[in-house]
């Protein structure tokens, strides 16, 4: 292959027949059906697709089966440009396949016959160890078997996402340090750190805490239309929350999932030097897109919808704090300090808290302060005190303070004997 390599896959591929319905049957429930398709699915392949769709050169590493099905899936392949070299079809074995209902609000139920995918492991990662190397993302899940997709982990060099679908029991808690990237919902987060429900971002960033305290390089907890939080080993004090895409129509969320995957590996191959956060909002984008259209593989945007510049649109996004102030509504508490984006306000804050300190520095009105307190009038307070005990109108000489006390004692001092020296006068006349 003459061009460098972005993305690797090792995963499945299935055919599905999806059925429309006004709502989910109950069991032993006849729902009548309003439309039906039939498309090509599985996790591993559906995630190759969305990549290649979007511009990235890919390979994948899957089973088919040697049927009429699996012929017409490795042309469907090699139409959307995705390297088939690793794609090998078992004799005798039909191609995995997948029952999908959908309801009018988007519910849905899945049901899987895994057919020819059983055969992949450990050894199809060394049959393709070329690419392995080549690749820059590695894309796995977990539709295959569990060892041969640590095989697969544990090989890859670059940056590797594993996709923690469909959620299983029997993970072992060697798999969450793997990959550099783990990716769970809400659900799946839940199940592996043991919480009741991860339902809102302040529980997302508990439960990616424990998800790096278990060994996890780095975590994305996908949340719905609540968006998705993210939290890396190297940052683990600063987990960040990246709201969801608007969808305008609701009319299949069955592809979301691997648009949203297919479109992080496509991002973080093609533009890494972008924040994770970048790469997030764009796969929210793709992922939105999806939910608008029918089908999985169909419904994934092209070159014409998601264009090579959509990384280099400013994301949206805010630091989740730690949550230490318990509130029954701990998210909106959260919310109180106002988030910002994460980007500009570091070398922001710094400057405008040199900037706060510099008035303080003028200290002129403390000293002032104290010389109008006027301590030394106070001082010569005290010997007039004693000549006010002298006299006996103490009361008065209190509430006048010095300024009235030597006119008292000039007018005190002799107005009657003045009227006594006149009187020789009066005599004289």
């Amino acid at each position: 292959m003459g061009k460098t390599l972005d993305v690797v896959v090792f995963g499945t591929a299935n055919i599905e027949y999806i059925t429309y319905v006004p709502e989910l049957p109950k069991p032993g429930e006849l729902v009548a059906g309003t439309y039906m398709e039939t498309c090509f699915g599985g996790k591993g392949a559906n995630q190759c697709v969305a990549a290649a769709k979007l511009g990235a050169s890919t390979v994948l590493v899957a089973k088919l089966g040697k049927d009429e099905s699996g012929d017409d899936y490795l042309n469907h392949l090699q139409q959307h440009e995705v390297d088939v070299t690793h794609v090998q079809q078992v004799e005798n074995n039909p191609t995995g396949m997948s029952e999908i209902a959908v309801s009018e609000n988007g519910d849905q139920y899945k049901i899987n016959v895994a057919g020819a995918n059983v055969f992949l492991t450990a050894k199809d990662v060394n049959r393709a160890k070329k690419s392995f190397h080549d690749a820059k993302v590695l894309l796995c899940q977990l539709e295959t078997d569990m060892n041969a997709t640590m095989c697969a982990l544990r090989q890859f060099k670059g940056i590797s996402l594993l996709h923690m679908s469909p959620m299983r029991k029997d993970i072992p808690n060697a798999m969450i340090g793997l990959p550099s990237i783990l990716v769970v919902n809400q659900e799946a987060a839940a199940s592996l750190t043991d919480m009741e429900e991860v339902t809102n971002p302040d529980q997302a960033r508990k439960a990616a805490e424990t998800l790096i305290g278990k060994g996890a390089k780095s975590v994305i907890i996908t949340m719905g239309e609540q968006g998705a939080v993210y939290m890396s080993k190297k940052t683990k004090d600063m987990c960040t929350h990246v709201p969801a895409s608007d969808v305008p129509h609701l009319a299949d969320s069955s592809g979301a999932g691997d648009a949203f995957m297919g479109s992080l590996a496509y991002h973080i191959a093609r533009f890494p030097k972008l924040s994770t956060e970048h790469h997030i909002s764009a796969a929210h984008t793709c992922a939105a897109y999806s939910m608008g259209r029918r089908g999985t593989q169909p419904s994934f945007p092209g070159k014409e919808s998601a264009k090579n510049d959509l990384c280099y649109s400013t994301p949206t996004f805010s630091v989740i704090p730690p949550s230490s102030p318990q509130h029954e509504d701990g998210y909106a508490v959260a919310n109180t300090p106002p988030p910002s984006i994460v980007v500009p306000t570091p070398d922001e804050a710094h400057s405008q808290k040199e900037a706060e300190e510099e008035p303080p520095k003028p200290a002129p009105p403390p000293p002032e302060d104290k010389i109008l307190e006027a301590p030394p009038p106070r001082a010569s307070e005290e010997p007039p005190k004693v000549v006010e005990t002298s006299n006996e109108p103490p009361k008065p000489v209190e509430t006048t303070d010095e300024p009235p006390k030597p006119a008292e004692t000039a007018d005190e001092a002799p107005v009657k004997p003045v009227d006594t020296a006149n009187e020789p006068p009066a005599n004289k006349a």
